[in-house]
């Protein structure tokens, strides 16, 4: 018989506890958007009482998605689970997610209680929590460094107390397959259907995919994972992978499947990369670019032949489009509507004429304009972010041992354009200077990274910086799309102050909301 697997998606919570990975309020509800779109069971849109932008975050996620349980993190005390519940309140489908450290080196060097005491607490908090919530998650953290008659009687009494699902992570990425499998299958056995058995793998050796297609086969009912396998230290296991495994090798897994559509999923990779900057590695399973590429002439008249000979699943499979070359300056905004389409998108009025513009704009310019030009596009467009500051003139002076001097003219929201110079110790610094000057904020340039969208001397330049201005934290993220890399510098920098401000005025209503 077949049985449905729920994928658990945490990119959006463990996912952005990647180094560089922050995403804002906005951003973070666009990619909630897409995961929906992706068919992913249970989103854990964030950590609550972490900070007031998760909060809001996940608020704002509640509001917009219905058909995913929408789920918070909570460490199992009263005040993180009363702060996930009022944050949840948005939701049609919410999940408390509650956990407490079960392995003895971490209750007796991090919590610094007894094991009597760890069960205490973890009653209590499910108790809370399903007192406040239909949907409750428990977790073992450290599970795999746990001793198993101990997780027995916690994990009985969490199912007693009102847990209906039960995560046995592999925190610090420990296990290996065969014998996770063997665990999993101890503790789905000791569970007899009480509760979904859950799964949460970490990479550190590698095998975060490989331990939960084996947890899976173990009797898990639940796998937690991240898109681009994205997430703390080494990552998380990779959604794709699993998803896309349990499709190819369904000879293997008894017939067990997820309700992933897979035609999502590039798109979905695509636009996390493109979010917090942070692209798969170019051989990343599935989504990296080269997963689908043949350089040897052996695998080239094979695949030419018959596809099947060098690849188990298709381009088309993950809503990848093999035929790159799309449209032209020519092209009107019923074909561009119908590519962004094709492409999974379905943007608003206002996003579907600011793109639309910019594509004509850059068919002006480029002989060529692939999909992958259209997808950065709408991405950059769909922002969602008020533009306090537009970028409307920029004058750059530059030469080999002379001094770099840059003039850019911006305009407000209210209107009024201003106009300032600055030098700096190379054109991008005076280009940020300038801006700092006009703008009358100072920022912290953290990260810059450029790199082309396409291919061709006339490629567009994504630009993301990472800043922080006048001192303060967290830092904020921008992108900029153009074929002057300069000019996308500048609309970077730009985005990234309009989404301080902005993060700025959400916080300060959330604040005034919860007095």
């Amino acid at each position: 018989m077949s049985r449905q697997i729920k994928l658990f998606d945490t990119t959006l919570r463990d996912g952005e506890q990647s180094p560089g990975a922050s995403m804002t309020t906005p951003e973070k509800v666009r990619i909630a958007k897409q995961l929906e779109k992706l068919g992913v069971d249970i989103i854990e849109a964030g950590f609550a009482v972490s900070s007031p932008g998760d909060f809001d975050a996940i608020t704002q996620i509640g509001e917009c998605v219905s058909s995913s349980v929408i789920c918070s993190l909570a460490r199992a005390t009263e005040k993180d689970i009363l702060r996930a519940a009022e944050a949840l309140k948005t939701a049609r489908l919410k999940r408390i997610h509650t956990f407490i450290a079960t392995s003895p080196i971490h209750m007796e060097h991090k919590l610094k209680m007894k094991p009597d005491e760890v069960i205490r607490r973890a009653v209590e908090a499910v108790k809370l929590a399903r007192s406040l919530v239909d949907d409750v998650e428990f977790s073992c953290e450290d599970a795999t460094r746990s001793e198993t008659p101990f997780l027995k009687e916690i994990i009985a009494a969490a199912i007693e107390a009102g847990a209906a699902t039960i995560n046995i992570p592999d925190t610090v990425g420990y296990a290996i397959p065969f014998d996770y499998q063997r665990f999993v299958g101890e503790i789905a056995d000791f569970v007899g259907g009480r509760a979904v058995v859950s799964v949460h793998c970490h990479n550190d050796l590698g095998l975060a995919t490989a331990n939960s297609l084996a947890a899976i086969l173990g009797g898990a009912g639940q796998v937690e994972c991240t898109i681009n396998g994205l997430g703390e230290r080494a990552g998380n296991a990779s959604l794709e992978e699993i998803a896309m495994t349990l499709r190819v090798r369904k000879d293997l897994f008894g017939g067990a499947d997820t309700r992933i559509n897979s035609k999502e999923i590039y798109a979905s990779s695509r636009l996390l990369a493109e979010t917090c900057g942070i692209e798969p590695q170019p051989n990343k399973a599935i989504v990296g670019k080269n997963a689908f590429a043949h350089e040897s002439g052996i695998h080239q008249d094979g695949v030419l032949k018959r596809r099947e000979t060098y690849e188990i699943m298709s381009a088309e499979d993950i809503g990848l489009d093999r035929n790159r070359l799309t449209l032209g300056k020519l092209s009107g905004s019923h074909a561009f509507r119908q590519k962004l389409q094709e492409l999974g998108f379905d943007p608003s009025e206002e996003e579907f004429k600011r793109a639309f513009d910019r594509f004509k704009e850059l068919a002006d310019r480029k002989k060529i304009v692939y999909d992958e030009d259209i997808r950065s596009l709408l991405t950059s467009e769909s922002a969602n972010v008020p533009a306090e500051f537009t970028l409307t003139h920029m004058q750059l002076t530059d030469c080999s041992g002379g001094v770099p001097i840059s003039a850019v003219t911006i305009r407000r929201s209210n209107g009024e354009e201003v106009t300032d110079a600055a030098i700096g110790g190379g054109t991008i610094d005076a280009v940020f200077k300038a801006i700092d000057r006009v703008s009358g904020f100072s920022g912290q340039l953290l990260d810059y990274k450029v790199d082309a969208v396409s291919e061709g001397k006339d490629a567009l330049a994504r630009v993301l910086v990472k800043v922080v201005f006048d001192d303060e934290k967290p830092a904020v993220m921008g992108h900029g799309l153009n074929i002057d890399t300069m000019k996308a510098s500048a609309e970077a920098y730009i985005g990234s102050l309009n989404s301080f401000l902005a993060m700025k005025d959400r916080l300060r209503k959330v604040s005034r909301s919860s007095v």
